[in-house]
């Protein structure tokens, strides 16, 4: 067995996460406009197109008809129980912020590029769920049409 050598370098990230080093300004500049940032708002955006398209799938089968007005409903009420948690985060988050004990670093981001980019990524969010519930909606709604048609073919 033949030992490994450890490059210094290798550790950084450790010694980062435990704060063992003294990161400057210049080395934790970036953007969330690089591959990573982009992966990771279509990851999110599929997750959540997927589940509200099972959501809609879901309301559309459990009614008979208009799967797409149901598809709507499943994600309304998804809109609604997200605003009632944001509302109560507000009011009560400064009381019960767990994480404002933690020493985190800032965001190597301005305020202007964080508002657009959250701008941009809330529209992204709320046109697609609206989307993928509608159509998982027509999708239930689809199920009882064949069930329907090969009823009436016998």
């Amino acid at each position: 067995m033949t030992a490994r050598h450890v490059d210094p370098t290798d550790l950084d990230a450790v010694r980062a996460a435990v704060g063992l080093t003294d990161l400057n300004a210049q080395a934790t500049t970036g953007t969330a406009t690089g591959p990573v940032g982009i992966g990771g708002a279509v990851a999110l955006l599929a997750a959540l197109a997927a589940a509200y398209y099972c959501g809609g799938y879901v309301a559309g089968r459990m009614s008979r008809f208009d799967g797409a007005r149901q598809g709507l409903g499943a994600w309304l009420i998804g809109l609604l129980v997200t605003v009632l948690l944001a509302v109560a985060g507000a009011l009560l988050g400064a009381e019960y912020n767990v994480l404002e004990g933690l020493n985190l670093p800032a965001l190597p981001v301005g305020d202007a590029e964080l508002v657009s980019g959250g701008a941009l990524a809330l529209a992204f969010v709320v046109l697609g769920t609206l989307l993928a519930a509608v159509v998982g909606g027509k999708g239930g709604e689809h199920y009882h049409r064949k069930v329907d048609r090969a009823g009436f073919s016998e």
